[in-house]
This record gives structure tokens, sequence and C-alpha cells, in this order.
């Protein structure tokens, strides 16, 4: 099966190399790599061009945002499955792609999730936050549970099917279109369970208070859309995020 990864870049030359790294590193064969740029001011493309072997795609002009950028990898894919590898995330380790698509397989699922670890900005092995995911319960995104989206990978058919991402979410629409596949869709899913995805901290949900309400606010209306009374959910999402700071 053929995997597209996408990875949205703006600005990002100062991670864009350990991303593309971690990419080069993949021992699975048949990796379509679509980078979208949203018109860097600075030398990332050029990075790219420089260090990169797997870059099947580059599509370089200014965007609406993250969503938007990935959206146009999306629509610009081929493969049958996608994934995303976000321009300051990195794969944990060489086999991640490979053993992501053989538990898909393996388990004839339409999509599939892992674990997540948040790492240092200056040091991705100094892990600040790990994300166990845990094993898929459908009536759980009632409680406010949700995969780590960096490590979900889903048929590209379902992108097509039910839709990307909604850019009336700035921040959110990732968890919108989580709860559009899984909850209002149910399509079948399975877990990996190993950390496949290193995730920067920093990100644009926690990077100041002001995005942290707007954040809120959006989860609010996500979850309105997506016909889950919101209340508990919003809080159960929360305080899950507690054991995450838990390091074992």
């Amino acid at each position: 099966m053929k995997v597209s990864i996408i990875t949205a870049t703006y600005n990002s030359s100062n991670t864009i190399i350990d991303t593309l790294k971690s990419l080069e590193n993949q021992s699975y064969p048949n990796i379509e790599y679509i980078v979208v740029d949203g018109a860097s001011k600075d030398n990332t493309l050029e990075i790219i061009k420089k260090y990169s072997t797997k870059v099947s795609t580059i599509i370089s002009e200014p965007d609406k945002g993250i969503y938007d950028a990935l959206n146009k990898g999306i629509e610009a894919s081929t493969g049958d499955i996608i994934g995303f590898l976000h321009s300051d995330d990195i794969f944990a380790y060489s086999t991640a792609i490979e053993d992501l698509v053989n538990t898909l397989i393996n388990e004839q699922s339409q999509a599939i999730y892992a674990d997540l670890e948040y790492v240092s900005k200056e040091n991705t092995s100094n892990v600040v936050r790990r994300w166990i995911s845990g094993n898929y319960r459908h009536s759980n995104l009632k409680k406010g549970w949700m995969p780590p989206h960096p490590t979900f990978f889903m048929k590209r058919n379902l992108y097509k099917q039910y839709g990307s991402f909604d850019l009336n979410f700035k921040i959110s629409a990732d968890y919108d279109s989580l709860l559009r596949y899984l909850w209002l869709n149910n399509i079948s899913v399975s877990y990996l369970p190993k950390v496949v995805t290193k995730m920067r901290v920093g990100g644009e949900s926690n990077r100041s208070f002001l995005n942290i309400l707007k954040k809120t606010k959006e989860d609010i209306l996500v979850l309105k859309k997506n016909n889950i009374f919101w209340i508990y959910p919003l809080l159960m999402k929360n305080l899950s995020k507690l054991p995450q700071f838990i390091k074992k």
C-alpha cells in the first residue's frame, strides 16, 4: 500500500531538518512525501531540496493556515493511506510507518492511531509529556477522549467521502475531523501501543493563554457540530491530560 505523508511548513528552517531525517530513515518502501509550504520567507525550501531524497511533491504558495495547507496535501495525494508529519515533529523510530501500516492491514481497519511524546524544543530526547492513547472505545468519544492526531493514519478514500479539515476552525479542526470520522461515521480503527511520533512542545493550541481560550471556544463548537453535549466531554478532555505529565 502506498502511504502519503504530508508536511505543512512555514518558516520552519529551525526544525525541518530533524523532520526530514526522521522521514528519510523510515524503512517502509512505498512512501509518497508531500510538502506544502506557505511561501516561507526563510530558507525552508532550500533545506528541503538539499536534505530530502524522498519528497515527491512540493507545493509552495500562500495559504490560510496549517489546515488549509494539509487540505492541499490531501488533495494532491495519491496514496492508499494518508498520515501527517508536522514540520516540528519527528517519527520516533525507523519502522514507525511500517508498524502502523502492517497493523492496519492485519486488523483490516480503515484507520489507526498510536502513542505520542511531547519533547523539548531544544532536545527531542527530553520527554516532557507522554500521551498513552489506550484501546479504542467508541463511547469514550462522548467522554472527551481522542487519539493524538499526529499519529492518526487513515485510508485516503475516507477523506474524499467524509471531507478533510473544516477551515472554520483555526485551532480545533483536527478534533472536528476525528469526531466526524470516528463518532459520526463510526469508521473502524486500530490502536498501535507504541510511541510513533515525537512532537515539540509549544504548538498552536497551547502557545498562549489567549490561544487556550480560543481552543476551548472552538472545542465547544466542534462538540456541538458533531452532536455531542459539550460540558462533560470538554471537562474530561482537559482533565485527561494530567496523567501525561507523570513520567513513567
